[in-house]
């Protein structure tokens, strides 16, 4: 089989590349990493040479290119069915496509006022009631999910769902936005995982800094 290359942005920021390529390392699934950092000014010009959309995440499989995260997310699923990245019940998988359908369409508020960053000092920030609103949307879901499986992850192990929600866990984290012990305890034991520690490790070793919150 020809090997997976997964382009991705800085690990420190780019919440789009760590879905997919949580939900790799996760299941087991060997592939090359590659990261094209952001061009802040202008956009790497890198991206444009192997990207269709000029962006990251995209994955390239011999000739075969992949890009969003979802989409990739899939591919890899349908190749390694092994690794269990859905649900194995038929209504279960329907639910958790729903609910990283809903992540991939969704919660833009929390998205633009909340930007994913790994090495963000932990502090509150004052967010609006549309911000609000998505939080409490996501706790529905994390609650529900938890409260039909038993956990530990949302299906009980993990799978393509957590991953999608992963920059979730840094934004809730680092911005001080919960309080709810169920969400708490799901941050952590993502917070936890070995796949989510890797990539936070490579973020906190990257050169590239541009925002002052950083610690």
């Amino acid at each position: 089989m020809d090997k997976l290359v997964l382009y991705v942005g800085n690990k420190n920021y780019s919440s789009w590349s760590l879905r997919p390529w949580l939900a790799l390392e996760a299941g087991g699934i060997t592939f090359e990493d590659v990261v094209i950092p952001f061009d802040f000014a202008a956009g790497n010009p890198k991206l444009r040479e192997i990207s269709p959309t000029g962006r990251v995440p995209l994955l390239i499989h011999g000739d075969t290119k992949i890009w969003e995260s979802l989409a990739i997310i899939e591919y890899v699923a349908e190749l390694f069915p092994q690794a269990g990245l859905w649900p194995a019940g038929q209504q279960d998988r329907a639910r958790a496509r729903s609910y990283a359908c809903e992540m991939l369409s969704g919660f833009r508020a929390l998205r633009g006022a909340c930007p994913m960053n790994i090495r963000r000092k932990k502090q509150a920030l004052a967010v609006s009631d549309e911000v609000r609103a998505d939080v409490a949307r996501i706790e529905t879901i994390w609650a529900e999910a938890l409260a039909r499986s038993g956990g530990p992850f949302l299906f009980g192990s993990f799978t393509a769902v957590d991953a999608m929600y992963a920059p979730v866990v840094n934004r809730f984290d680092v911005y001080n936005l919960v309080r709810d012990p169920t969400t708490l305890g799901y941050i952590e034991r993502m917070k936890a995982h070995p796949a989510f520690r890797k990539w936070e490790a490579a973020a906190r070793a990257e050169p590239w800094i541009v925002a002052e919150d950083e610690v």
